[in-house]
């Protein structure tokens, strides 16, 4: 195993490679990955030195120049922009701006990254939902550049009609049904800021699909202890995620939520908990004892002590940053294949949680209180869990038996 002590650098980045050893430490990289990194400093500033520049010289185009050297000399690791973010990280937060070069936006771009702006400023939405409308409605802007520039004179219901059947061809109603929201709040976005003088977001056709037409996907009980029994608490990682389970399956939080949860959110005398929903509500749940252990098993035996910043849950490989919701979602679906079971999202956890509390009687207010709902429609879906509460109510087929 090599150590950052036995890398041997030379040129003009020589005075900072005790400083970068420093850092990288202080983030938690084990040895073996900090030599890695002071190995990569030390090939760029050799690099550097046969060039005659210096650190005040390094731009994106430059460090692809050595990624492209790199290459070229046979190296099979650390070949991208990404392995060098912590050392270009290191040169900021010491006053060395290693200068970025990009391209011009697009003018279909410019007027996304305003769009993007308007839904978190305005309509309040979290950034991964603002990337999520943008990234639906980009084709539909796209096509209104001619020569060059955003035309939206000639933009007709027909344009819309056309997307909306385009967008809706093999996806799923869920996700056709999105992409005509985003849509529809594209349009209301484009008649606010006078881009088109007629509000055309009534004439977006809805998708067909029912509401409430499917079952919630709840496993069974002796899933949800498989997929809990399957994290390895004697390690640092399998405490993290069988704490992070145990929120999503006994609390019934999102992913999202996970992701969000400070250590200044947990009031152990109390015994709540302060979640960050949907909305940017701020509500308090109770910590069931069991949740409560988890938890404290994980910060004091599973946390990095070099983790960064205040959030609970980080990741187990330097440098220790928040979490996030794609990587709670990623320790569910690993803790769903080493228990042997398929197709488990977090967010299926959660309609367990309300299916077994409404086949063990709670009534459906009670469980919209517990899901965070704001509105009952949307907890309504589970009383057709409730069969047999279904089966009282059922009227005899004409001509069958009664």
């Amino acid at each position: 195993m090599s150590h950052p002590s036995r890398v041997r650098i030379a040129g003009p980045l020589t005075s900072f490679a005790d400083g970068f050893a420093a850092e990288l430490s202080k983030q938690g990289y084990r040895p073996n990955a900090a030599a890695n990194q002071l190995q990569v400093l030390a090939h760029l500033s050799r690099w550097l030195a046969c060039r005659r520049l210096d650190a005040t010289t390094l731009t994106a185009s430059v460090l692809d120049e050595f990624l492209d050297a790199r290459r070229a000399q046979g190296y099979t690791l650390w070949l991208s922009t990404k392995a060098l973010a912590p050392l270009v990280s290191y040169l900021r937060s010491i006053g060395i701006e290693v200068a970025s070069v990009q391209a011009a936006l697009s003018p279909s771009e410019v007027l996304l990254s305003r769009y993007r702006q308007y839904l978190l400023d305005v309509r309040g939405l979290v950034p991964t939902s603002a990337r999520g409308y943008v990234d639906m409605v980009r084709p539909f802007v796209a096509k209104r550049v001619v020569d060059g520039e955003l035309d939206w004179t000639n933009l007709r219901p027909k344009h819309v009609f056309e997307f909306v059947l385009a967008a809706g061809h093999g996806r799923s109603i869920g996700s056709a049904k999105l992409s005509v929201t985003a849509l529809r709040s594209l349009l209301t976005y484009l008649h606010i800021e006078g881009l088109i003088a007629q509000p055309l977001d009534k004439v977006v056709p809805s998708v067909a699909g029912w509401r409430q037409a499917g079952l919630p996907r709840a496993l069974e009980a002796g899933d949800v202890q498989s997929l809990l029994a399957a994290c390895d608490r004697r390690t640092g990682s399998g405490r993290r995620d069988y704490a992070m389970l145990m929120l999503l399956a006994r609390l019934g939080l999102r992913a999202g939520e996970v992701r969000m949860l400070n250590l200044d959110d947990i009031d152990w005398r109390a015994g709540e908990l302060m979640v960050r929903g949907k909305g940017h509500y701020i509500e308090r749940l109770p910590l069931p004892a069991d949740v409560g252990q988890a938890l404290a098993a994980y910060l004091q035996r599973g946390r990095p002590d070099t983790a960064q910043g205040r959030t609970v849950f980080v990741r187990t490989r330097a440098p220790h940053r928040a979490l996030s919701s794609a990587g709670v979602t990623e320790a569910v679906g690993a803790a769903a294949s080493r228990a042997g079971l398929a197709d488990v999202s977090a967010h299926r956890l959660r309609h367990t949680l309300a299916t077994q509390m409404v086949c063990a009687g709670v009534s459906l207010p009670e469980v919209a209180q517990v899901l965070r709902h704001r509105r009952l429609m949307t907890t309504a879906i589970y009383a057709k869990v409730d069969r047999e509460g279904l089966r009282l109510l059922a009227r005899a087929w004409p001509g069958g038996a009664s």
